[in-house]
């Protein structure tokens, strides 16, 4: 345990996190902050139009979009915002947008790359993502190990962050709220994932498109309802956040104390943990998406960094910051929890955290199963998918009735090993995303000149 604990530190120590917002910066720097200037018609085309009728591919924008977020909205915005407040005070907040902010950058580099490279398998699926795009960085073999090594990583994440510990929260929430046995979450969890993964990416995106706008905008509104009670205490929030940026959070209560350097490891590693960019899961769904132009589905893309970081992850935060729990000593769900039902003043909020949990937890399942199989389908070929399917169904229920610290530790280290893969094809690739950019944006929007 204790050698994982180094490796987890290792992994997400000062060069990934000078990795992660490096690149982040760099590509806000060389597409000239796209993520700020294009927000609003990426808003329209992904939400409004949502689709291109006569785009190659498996799915819409919208149901790409969607099966996306399914993988990103999950415990990481319930449990991950918790955790790294208490662990790094609320100046991990701040640190938290500041990834998601140039991580909408880096998410539209890597659909641009997704969608560009893509190719159709034996059975007409769509395949793109980090296995394709950085094996077409040259015929070096080195560039085909790096995929190779992210498809490893990828396939491992795929078992821990979206399978295991999805169940084992939903499970533990729900013995907590309902006091519903574990091995009957686990059971009823992997039947519903087995009745959509069995359908292929198609399913997955009918159902994400269908029950992803429903979860988000459930708990956004219980969000507001406790922050229209807290309202008094939001400008006070929004200072702790800001000032605890820069300076130390002393201990106080339950609250053990944070360096800056603590809240911005937490913050960086927590966004990253919920929103994924800079990852390289999300341009797999990315890669499906019906359309002729890369750049189309990638403005599409980093809409998602922004509605679940600095939408989703901003209320949870909010809420925990203004009731004034976040240094009481609680962490993770729980502390969500609390904040909720006083916010609420009912203990209905902590329904709501549980019930929203659930359907996180769940459709994460569904988007990151995508992932896995696609990533072990580059290894293995198509006589992976079926194994794949039914190992990971099997994992839900062992995840839900276990405790899960190593497969915690395993899979925070597997998402940080394959940052680095992703990342370095995407500088490599750079004057490729910029090459693209330009030319769309000079032929269907009429900012002319504008990258030159």
């Amino acid at each position: 345990m204790n050698l994982l604990n180094f490796a987890d530190s290792l992994v997400w120590g000062v060069p990934t996190i000078i990795l992660l917002l490096g690149t982040g910066l760099y590509l806000t720097f060389i597409l000239r902050g796209i993520q700020f200037t294009w927000l609003f018609p990426a808003l329209v085309m992904a939400l409004v139009k949502r689709k291109e009728r006569d785009g190659e591919g498996d799915i819409s924008h919208f149901q790409a979009l969607m099966t996306a977020l399914s993988a990103t909205v999950g415990t990481g915005n319930i449990a991950g915002v918790a955790t790294a407040i208490a662990v790094g005070g609320p100046g991990a907040v701040f640190w938290m947008w500041v990834t998601g902010l140039v991580g909408m950058a880096t998410k539209y580099a890597e659909a641009v790359v997704a969608v560009k490279y893509r190719y159709r398998d034996k059975n007409q699926n769509m395949v793109g993502g980090p296995m394709t795009y950085i094996a077409a960085i040259g015929p070096h073999p080195f560039w085909r190990h790096l995929a190779t090594a992210f498809a490893v990583f990828a396939t491992i994440a795929s078992f821990g962050i979206g399978n295991m510990v999805q169940s084992n929260s939903v499970a533990d929430a729900l013995h907590s709220s309902f006091g519903a046995p574990k091995l009957l979450t686990g059971l009823s969890l992997a039947i519903l994932t087995a009745a959509v993964i069995l359908g292929g990416i198609k399913w997955i995106g009918r159902v994400a498109s269908a029950i992803v706008p429903v979860m988000i905008l459930f708990y956004l509104a219980a969000s507001l309802w406790a922050l229209v009670i807290y309202v008094d205490m939001i400008p006070h929030a929004l200072g702790l956040i800001f000032t605890h940026a820069f300076t130390p959070t002393a201990a106080s209560g339950g609250f053990a104390g944070a360096s800056i350097w603590m809240a911005i490891r937490m913050g960086v590693a927590r966004g990253i943990f919920s929103n994924e960019s800079g990852l390289g899961s999300s341009p797999i769904a990315a890669a499906a998406a019906k359309t002729r132009e890369p750049v189309a589905q990638a403005l599409v893309s980093m809409t998602q960094t922004f509605i679940d970081t600095l939408v989703v992850c901003s209320m949870t935060a909010l809420v925990i910051i203004c009731s004034g729990q976040w240094s009481g000593g609680l962490n993770g769900a729980p502390l969500t929890m609390e904040s909720f039902s006083i916010g609420m003043k009912s203990q209905a909020g902590a329904m709501v955290v549980t019930i929203s949990l659930a359907f996180f937890a769940y459709s994460t399942m569904l988007g990151w199963s995508y992932y896995g199989e696609r990533a072990l389908e580059s290894l293995t070929g198509e006589k992976g998918i079926v194994p794949y399917r039914i190992i990971f169904c099997v994992l839900i229920v062992v995840g839900a009735t276990m405790k899960l610290d190593v497969v915690w530790l395993l899979s925070d280290i597997a998402n940080g090993l394959m940052a680095f893969p992703n990342l370095v094809g995407l500088l490599m690739l750079s004057p490729v995303i910029v090459s693209e950019t330009r030319r769309y944006l000079k032929t269907f929007s009429g900012r002319r000149g504008e990258f030159e």
